[in-house]
Order: structure tokens, then sequence, then C-alpha cells
């Protein structure tokens, strides 16, 4: 195949047109004072046009330069087009804070409410980015790791650990970034650190035999922190979901919670036994609002006004302790399957690929167990 064809004075006399100077690489003016230069290579049977420069700024020897290394890659098995992609790609380093924020967004599908409410980014943001926010993350290693978490490492134990896997999930999306991080830091550290000196505390729960006496108690009390821990208790859902349930939710016998008020951001029917419809009943006549337990200026019941009732008794139990009462007289009491009792308290038991096949939320097995949760309550 015949090369150099073209001439210095040919290229610059040369009208509008497409002019080849061998082996495949080409000069396209669009008139006679401007073009382009252009390789034309054949991989896997298909033809790909590269783009070498605008002429005259880029000159025919250094067009013929560019053209000889894009030929010398594609002989290699190396196709020069995605080589200059990939060298085109400069990644910007990142502070630590930066980082943590693209993790972030990144992250933001995931979280409830995309995260929002702050509790993803909140053991980052207090103990994290005020210290080492403005370091360059690919400085980052075990002994920096270290310093930062020492202090709290056995103080506040739950928000070192929360710190420190939130910031592994941040070095994974740097190298995802192409940034030369060390992606072991965080494991390095942790052996650095040392095992924590802390034993995970249950919330303490009443229980399920003294259950009945405590609901006798509450059903004499007509106030609505105690018709909210009653529904708490016939439909064991957790605190939140019941404090902030506006009226609207409940249609019959039936609770529908939607996904962004949910932990498992999973939109969920809950089943409302006669005793719970009871309570529901006592609500629409009472409420000053839109919410099924209100509170003053139009606002539900604070996350503490069902705990100081069940304090002001003299009960070391929580109101989220009536979830775990009432699964272990479910293990103890009952027959029912495991799927059920957790699909009662509101957790997702079918994986992925048996989610995709199995489809019922489990309605009519819930309400069986709850009836029966019931009763026992009402005895």
């Amino acid at each position: 195949m015949r090369s150099n064809v073209l001439t210095h004075v040919g290229v610059r006399n040369r009208e509008a047109g497409k002019y080849a100077d061998g082996q495949g690489l080409w000069l396209v003016k669009r008139d006679r004072f401007a073009g382009k230069w252009v390789l034309r290579l054949t991989r896997d049977g298909t033809r790909r046009e590269m783009g070498l420069g605008r002429w005259p700024d880029v000159s025919l020897a250094e067009a013929r330069e560019k053209a000889a290394e894009a030929r010398r890659l594609d002989r290699a098995a190396i196709c020069p087009i995605e080589a200059r992609k990939k060298a085109k790609r400069v990644v910007r380093r990142l502070t630590v804070k930066e980082a943590i924020e693209s993790c972030f967004e990144a992250r933001k599908a995931e979280l409830k409410g995309d995260g929002e409410a702050g509790r993803w980014m909140s053991p980052l943001a207090i103990h994290v980015i005020p210290k080492i926010g403005s370091r360059p993350v690919e400085e980052v290693d075990q002994h920096a790791l270290k310093e930062l978490l020492e202090p709290i490492w056995h103080a506040k134990p739950e928000a070192a650990e929360k710190a420190l896997n939130r910031f592994n999930l941040t070095l994974k999306h740097c190298i995802a970034l192409g940034l030369n991080v060390d992606l072991q830091a965080t494991m390095k550290a942790r052996v650095l650190l040392g095992k924590q000196r802390h034993t995970r505390e249950h919330i303490p729960s009443l229980p399920y035999t003294d259950a009945p006496e405590f609901y006798r108690w509450l059903s004499s009390k007509d106030v609505v922190a105690a018709w909210a821990l009653r529904l708490l208790m016939l439909t064991v859902a957790r605190p939140g979901e019941v404090r902030l349930a506006p009226l609207r939710e409940f249609k019959g016998d039936l609770w529908s919670i939607p996904a962004e008020r949910t932990k498992t951001n999973v939109a969920r029917r809950v089943p409302l036994v006669v005793e719970a419809q009871k309570v529901i009943g006592l609500c629409r006549a009472a409420s000053s609002n839109d919410f099924a337990f209100p509170a003053y200026k139009g606002k539900p019941i604070s996350d503490m006004a069902m705990t100081k009732l069940m304090e002001r008794e003299g009960h070391e139990a929580r109101p989220h302790g009536f979830r775990a009462t009432f699964r272990t007289w479910c293990e103890e009491q009952t027959d029912a399957d495991n799927e059920t009792k957790e699909s009662c308290l509101g957790h997702i038991v079918d994986s992925e690929t048996v989610g995709a096949y199995q489809r019922s939320d489990r309605l009519m097995k819930r309400w069986a167990l709850l009836a029966k949760w019931e009763a026992h309550l009402l005895r």
C-alpha cells in the first residue's frame, strides 16, 4: 500500500475534499484553509475512524507520526481509540470530604428517603470530616484512621463502627473512580484499634406473660400515648410507624404504610384486628389534626411520649421491646412458620431470588397470627 502520497505544498493548495496519504491516513478539507486528519482502522471486521487533529494546526509530518503510533498499538491488539480515551481521563484528586460526599450521592438510591434524614452521613460528619475532611483521600492510611477513631473506639463504639464501615464504602467508591487509595486501610485500622470493650444491650422488653395485665392497665388510660401503645402492641409495628401515622393510612381492617415510612423502605400492609380497629375509632373521634396520635400545633406525639408513660408506671421495658415480647410469644406459644412471624415484624424474609417469584405478603397468615396475639392480650 502506497504511503506518503501527500506533500506539504500539495496539502496547502488542495481545495475542499478528501485526500489519502496512504495506510489509512486521510486529510479531510472543508475548504482550502481548514480541515482535519483522520485515520481509518479496521478492527474485528468493523471500520472505525480516529481523528488526529485539525489541519493546519497539526502538520502533515505530525499527522504521520500520530498515525504510525496508532497503527503500532493496533498491531499489539490495543485499540488506539480506546487507549486515547483512557489517557484523557484525568482523575482529579479528592479531599476526604469530597470523596465522602461523592460516595453518599452514589448510594442515595439505596437509602431510605434518599438519605435526607442524615443517618448515613452523621457518623462521618461528626467524627471524620471535621478532623481530616480537607486531607487528600489518597493520603489516608490505617495510622490516620487509628488516630482519628481511637478517642471514641471504646467510649462511643457504635458511632466509631459506623464511621469506619462507611469510610470503607467511601474507599471502594474511590477505587471505582480510579483513585490510588488503600482499600485495606479500614481493615488494618481495625487491627490496630483492637477489640471494642462493648457489650451490645438489647432494648428491654416485657415478658409475654405480663403483657395481658399491662394491656388491661393501658385500656384504662384515656390518653393519646396509651392509645398509641395499644396499637403498637396489637400490630407490633415500630414506634415511629405508629406515632407518625396519619389517619388516612387506616381503612377498615387494614393499615397501609407507604415505603417512605418503613425502615426497610418497602411499603407494607398491616392487619388490624378488632381491638386495633377500636383504638383507631377512638383516635378518629378525638384527633385534632391529620395524625392518628396528635399532640399540639398539628404535630404527632413525640418519640418519648410512649416511653414516659411506661416509665411513670415503673416499667423498665420500652415500647420497641413489645416486638421482642411478641416474637418470644410466637416462638413459645404458636407453631407459626418463621416467615410469617418475621413478616409480622416488617422484616424482609425472602431473598431477591425467592422474592422475584414469591409475591405474597402473607397477609392472611399474619392476620390469623395477630388475632391469636390479640386473644392473648385480652384474656
